[in-house]
């Protein structure tokens, strides 16, 4: 229940701001927010898909039997164990009318786990199948004792692999592309035009992916796991693959993307897709996502100390390429930042409040 009387800022205001000033549902447990004692049915019209984590959701619009119409929100799996289940983004699209069962939402909440689903077309779907799906658990084991599963590292002429620091050659990460002036499509630029500062995600603790971690000042460790690159930092974790594997079909757009390398001679070349739309700096230069391709090349010196790195950005809200440039070097002593330094949104919350972007809810 909320009370704007009480003086504890909820993870429903968090909640809300991540998702642009609009009124969501904070991340609780399946028994905080659902009674699987009450079962329900609803059929409406989809308003609204948010095919993301941590759930999946879809808001409906359902006509009452007054004739008036409520808004419902029906929630499922997150989208890792969606995509296991063959769902996709475009599944259930805005303006299908669909008919949703499973249990309601606790004190007369206006929502639904959804167990079955009656889609568009008439076919019935089980996204749930009970307490606990097959998408979470399993009995089989689909391994062989006969297999090494420990790292085979690769005998590469070049080693990358061990501790850098993206401080060396560094620079803002704002407005920092080539060529400039920055040549937008007409799509893009009114994008950009219409785009405010505190908009940023980054701001909201949101991970910032590529390329803005191309850019970063941060300290990296590269492990050769055999298959692939392991490039770690403060700001996430990225793969590269190197053994020739390609994105799965389905496969969800992420901040990090899909990346395979190769080498040439000295260079190792990274090309990068399946990325989420986002910003590509922190001036708000927009990136489509869907239709982004990134093409690193990160170049070694010969004493293999350096690297010069330079990512070129092909995107249709460009008229011509991007280009940044960075560097990474050797430093004895370097320590590296264990996992992530944490983000605290609290006071960029408090701000956009004291600007009206946001409505404030309190928790009891």
């Amino acid at each position: 229940m909320i009370d704007r009387r009480s003086n504890t800022w909820s993870l429903i205001a968090v909640a809300l701001m991540l998702c642009g000033g609009k009124l969501a549902n904070a991340h609780h447990g399946f028994a905080f927010e659902f009674d699987i004692e009450r079962q329900g049915t609803v059929a409406g019209t989809v308003t609204e898909v948010r095919y993301t984590n941590p759930h999946v959701v879809y808001m409906l619009d359902v006509e009452t039997e007054a004739g008036t119409t409520e808004e419902w929100l029906i929630r499922t799996h997150n989208v890792r164990v969606m995509t296991r289940l063959g769902w996709q983004a475009g599944t259930i699209q805005v303006g299908d009318r669909i008919e949703v069962s499973g249990s309601l939402g606790r004190g007369g909440t206006r929502r639904v786990s959804m167990d079955t689903v009656v889609l568009a077309d008439g076919t019935v779907r089980v996204p749930r199948g009970g307490e606990y799906s097959d998408a979470y658990t399993t009995d089989e084991v689909n391994a062989s004792a006969n297999t090494d599963y420990g790292v085979i590292p690769n005998d590469y002429e070049y080693d990358i692999s061990g501790a850098w620091t993206n401080r060396y050659r560094f620079q803002l990460t704002v407005d920092d592309f080539e060529p400039k002036p920055t040549p937008f499509t007409e799509a893009g630029r009114t994008l950009y035009e219409a785009t405010e500062n505190w908009q940023d995600p980054a701001k909201s603790c949101k991970e910032s992916g590529l390329p803005r971690w191309f850019g970063a000042p941060t300290n990296m460790e590269i492990v050769d796991a055999g298959t692939h690159y392991l490039m770690a930092t403060s700001g996430g974790v990225r793969r590269v693959w190197m053994n020739g594997r390609q994105p799965p079909p389905n496969m969800t757009p992420s901040p990090m993307g899909f990346s395979v390398g190769r080498w040439d001679d000295n260079q190792l070349i990274i090309e990068t897709t399946r990325l989420m739309a986002g910003w590509l700096d922190g001036s708000g230069l927009p990136m489509s996502g869907e239709g982004t391709r990134i093409v690193e090349s990160w170049v070694v010196a010969d004493d293999g100390l350096t690297i010069d790195r330079q990512m070129t950005i092909h995107d249709p809200y460009y008229t011509e390429p991007l280009v940044r440039t960075r560097g990474s070097s050797r430093e004895d002593g370097l320590e590296l930042a264990e996992g992530s330094q944490g983000c605290d949104p609290t006071s960029y919350l408090q701000d956009l409040h004291r600007e009206g972007r946001i409505e404030t809810l309190w928790a009891d």
